[in-house]
C-alpha cells in the first residue's frame, strides 16, 4: 500500500500520462501525492557569449513553476490535494534530485513517465527515469508515452 506518490513532471503528455496514472493509485490507496520538477543548470559555453544566464535560469524557474501549477491544478480537478515542489539540479543529474527528494518526503513510489527511446536517441538525450530506476531504493512505476 502506497501512502506518499512522488511524480516528476516535465509538461509532456508522457509526464501527463504517469501523473494520471498517479491519481489513479492514490485515489484508490487515499495517498498523497508530491509533484516535482527539477530545473537543470544551464552551463556556460562560452564566457563572452551575451548570453544572460541569470535570465535564462530565471526564465526556466518561471517555465517549471508553470508546469508545477498545471498539474497541480489536474489532481485537484481530479479531487486530490498535490504538494508541489521546483527543485534545482546545482550540478547533480536529475535523476539524482529526485532519488534524493524522494527520500526526503519520503515517498514509497516514484511514478515517471518514460519516453522509450532507444538506440542513438538514447545515448544523445539519456534517460531520466531509467536514471531514476537504477538508483532509487523505492518501486518506480514507468509510464510508456503514447
Amino acid at each position: 500500500m502506497y501512502q506518499h506518490i512522488l511524480v516528476p513532471v516535465d509538461g509532456s503528455t508522457t509526464s501527463d500520462r504517469a501523473l494520471q496514472e498517479a491519481i489513479r493509485i492514490a485515489r484508490q490507496q487515499s495517498a498523497q501525492l508530491e509533484l516535482v520538477h527539477v530545473v537543470e543548470d544551464m552551463p556556460l559555453l562560452d564566457s563572452g557569449s551575451y548570453i544572460n544566464y541569470a535570465e535564462m535560469q530565471e526564465t526556466l524557474r518561471s517555465s517549471g513553476k508553470k508546469v508545477l501549477a498545471h498539474a497541480q491544478m489536474v489532481a485537484q480537478l481530479a479531487g486530490l490535494d498535490a504538494e508541489i515542489n521546483l527543485l534545482e539540479a546545482h550540478g547533480e543529474r536529475i535523476p539524482s534530485v529526485i532519488v534524493e527528494e524522494a527520500g526526503h518526503w519520503p515517498a514509497d513510489l516514484i511514478v515517471i513517465g518514460t519516453h522509450g527511446r532507444s538506440g542513438f536517441s538514447r545515448v544523445l538525450f539519456g534517460s531520466v527515469a531509467e536514471g531514476v530506476v537504477r538508483t532509487a531504493h523505492i518501486p518506480v512505476l514507468l509510464i510508456r508515452g503514447a
